[in-house]
């Protein structure tokens, strides 16, 4: 170069010039220095700054917070910062601030290695890159989900959700790690892992319905309301010291439902026979079970209850039997379970039968007996009747009118117990049987008829016949001739208890009886019929007749 003269400087060399524009020069060996005639300009080419890289931590799990810092030894503090991954500049889904870069969830495609280096803006001034950093991201222990029964579920079934972490030689396998035993989380695992269960995004804790120990999550009785996507997750105080599943959903469909009908239709009567029948919309191979009550009693055959297979019979049904009834379903596969709603079996006394008998019990014989069967409620009864267990028609003697039976002339083979029970087309469609009421019959008292003289008189003798009965007081008496009764007249006397016949005739032969009556009961008594033969006396007959008198005289007096 023309006018200068080069000579080789080092970074030690020392140059200390005058303010005389001829400026002596020192020329040491192995040294260039360029000289002008009046001017010296000493130039000096200085090494590029390093640039370290620190990776914190350098071995991370996937998820986990990773800073990349990068430090360039110089007194300037206008350093750009660039990133490299694998020589690469780095993506902009990274947070870079200053001389810092932060992968705020680490994933496995961060994994390689690292370089940085600084550079000053408005001049082409950059460091040295740093030497690469390996940066190695790890997968967390897998966390598998698993759901029993399999999907789908049905309402009311049991089910348990159990999360399993993958043991520690088996992720630093599936990592190509070298086993440790001395990071063995499967040899700790029991005391270190805390679990967390999730449904959508809401953490679960035991309540009611859900019961969280540790590794399993167990839901009694699903319902609808529990179809939702389920996940869980581990935790531990080392390192790695998380592990997510990926989210199961949970499928709940309705089990089959059960369809509990009653026959004849709630409230049902007393002595009504019931049937519930369970019908079970789809599948087959059913085995039914009955229940009643809150305490959820399981019914079984007994006296008054017959199971057959999806039928429950109650024979003559009592108020004992009101309750709620439900039916469930069992069979082997699944679903295996199908429950009805309860159905309110509600039992109402049938109406209630009520037998009066008139007059009183005990009843006198011959007296008219009337037996009425009041039904408290509802209409169109038919009545029954019956005598003992025998069902009474009407007869001679027995008349069946309605709600009437009459006994005409009670007698003691009338003596029983009676009861009567209505029944009717319509529901309820019989009433309760009425309580037997016995009727009880007793003799009358006995009227005795005597007659003075006796039996035969003759024609144109006074003729008194004597009615006597033997208890009570207050008697009216009436007097027969056969059928006819008699009353006061030319011939006849009636004096209460006496009936006088005055000159007797052939005519006044017949059957006399007497019978008495009275205002309060027993209103009538019994006789007996006596038959009264009157003979025409002849002259013969009179003539000593008339002799035996003279001597009755005579011997008076």
């Amino acid at each position: 170069m023309e006018g200068y003269k080069l000579i080789r400087a080092e970074k030690s060399d020392r140059f200390e010039p005058t303010p005389s524009f001829s400026t002596p020069v020192k020329v040491k060996e192995n040294r260039k220095v360029c000289c002008l005639s009046h001017f010296i300009l000493l130039s000096f080419f200085t090494a590029l700054p390093r640039s370290t890289l620190t990776v914190t931590p350098d071995s991370v799990f996937t998820g986990e917070r990773v800073i990349l810092t990068c430090e360039i030894n110089s007194d300037h503090s206008d350093w750009r910062y660039e990133w490299y991954k694998d020589g690469t500049e780095v993506s902009e889904r990274h947070t870079v601030k200053g001389n810092t870069l932060t992968i705020e969830r680490s994933e496995t495609s961060d994994a390689g290695l690292y370089t940085c280096k600084g550079h000053i803006d408005g001049r082409s001034v950059s460091s040295q890159s740093s030497s690469a950093v390996y940066l190695s991201v790890t997968d967390l222990p897998t966390s598998t989900l698993t759901v029993t029964p399999d999907n789908p579920v049905f309402t009311g079934e049991r089910v348990d959700l159990k999360c399993m972490i993958e043991s520690h030689s088996d992720w630093r396998q599936r990592n190509g790690l070298t086993y440790d035993r001395g990071y063995d989380w499967t040899y700790y695992q029991t005391a270190e892992w805390r679990y967390e269960w999730y449904k959508g995004s809401v953490m679960l804790q035991t309540s009611e319905r859900y019961t969280v120990n540790r590794d399993t999550l167990t839901i009694r009785g699903a319902t609808e309301s529990d179809q939702d996507q389920f996940w869980c997750r581990g935790q531990r105080d080392e390192r790695p010291n998380s592990s997510q599943s990926s989210s199961v959903s949970l499928t709940v469909t309705d089990s089959p439902r059960s369809t509990l009908t009653v026959t004849p239709d709630s409230p049902v009567f007393t002595g009504e026979r019931v049937s519930l029948k369970c019908e079970i919309e789809s599948y087959s191979n059913w085995r039914y079970e009955w229940h009643k009550g809150r305490d959820s009693v399981m019914l079984q055959r007994s006296e008054r209850y017959t199971v057959n297979t999806d039928t429950l019979t109650i024979r003559a049904v009592t108020t004992s039997d009101a309750g709620q009834f439900w039916c469930r379903g069992e069979r082997e596969k699944r679903p295996n379970s199908s429950q009805s709603s309860s159905v309110s079996l509600t039992v109402k006394d049938s109406p209630r039968s009520t037998l009066t008998v008139t007059p009183y019990s005990p009843v006198f014989t011959g007296e008219r007996v009337i037996l009425k069967c009041v039904i408290e409620s509802h209409s169109n009864w038919r009545y029954v009747w019956y005598k003992g267990s025998v069902m009474l028609q009407s007869s001679e003697r027995y008349t069946v009118n309605t709600d009437t039976l009459t006994i005409r002339g009670a007698t003691e083979s009338d003596q029983d117990q009676f009861w009567c029970r209505g029944q009717r087309d319509e529901r309820p469609n019989s009433s309760q049987s009425s309580s037997a009421v016995p009727v009880t019959v007793k003799d009358s008292p006995t009227s005795t008829l005597t007659v003075t003289p006796d039996s035969p008189v003759f024609t144109g003798e006074r003729v008194s016949l004597k009615c006597v009965i033997e208890s009570r007081s207050n008697w009216r008496y009436e007097w027969y001739k056969d059928s006819v009764m008699l009353q006061t007249s030319e011939r006849y006397t009636v004096n209460t208890d006496t009936l006088t016949i005055r000159g007797a005739t052939e005519s006044d032969q017949d059957q006399f009886w007497c019978r008495g009556q009275r205002d309060e009961r027993p209103k009538l008594s019994q006789s007996s019929s006596v038959s009264l033969t009157v003979t025409e006396i002849t002259h013969g007959k009179f003539a000593m007749l008339k002799w035996k008198i003279v001597e009755i005289q005579i011997l008076i007096k």
